[in-house]
């Protein structure tokens, strides 16, 4: 079963992890660990009129993390903020709660194999994390947005 969580749309993504580097001068940083596996990712944010203008991370973490860090990092530039709240909510619903995939981020359906593996779930939620403490910690977001996210 664990096999079937690294299929081709994850190692894809995976590689385009290592892409994306941290910003030099973020406006918002914060970072997620997951202790159980040993990731960790620092998430760099700039935001302007309510929308992600820059985004940038350092990430030592899993195959499932790093891919999971590339498609956000792939798709969260010009986003409103509450629509990413939005979104990671949905995510969550569809990892933990056998949910639909998001529609608006569509490529989250790579992640699908993953809901059958508990343990992991964390590893592909770990970026979403990062992102919203970093919007919750500028008070961009405040904890009721965040409940029943990440």
């Amino acid at each position: 079963m664990i096999d079937d969580i690294y299929q081709q749309a994850i190692l894809e993504l995976a590689r385009a992890a290592g892409e994306t580097r941290r910003l030099e001068r973020p406006a918002i940083t914060a970072t997620a660990e997951n202790p159980l596996c040993g990731d960790r990712i620092t998430v760099d944010l700039k935001v302007v009129d309510g929308r992600i203008a820059a985004h940038g991370h350092g990430l030592r973490g899993c195959m499932l993390c790093e891919a999971a860090a590339a498609l956000v990092a792939r798709e969260i530039a010009g986003r409103p903020v509450a629509e990413l709240t939005e979104t990671t909510a949905a995510f969550v619903r569809m990892i933990r709660a056998d949910g639909p995939v998001p529609e608006r981020w569509p490529d989250l359906a790579a992640f699908t194999p993953v809901k059958a593996v508990p343990g992991r779930h964390e590893c592909v939620l770990l970026p979403f994390t990062a992102v919203e403490t970093a919007l919750s910690d500028a008070g961009l977001i405040t904890q009721q947005a965040r409940q029943g996210t990440v």
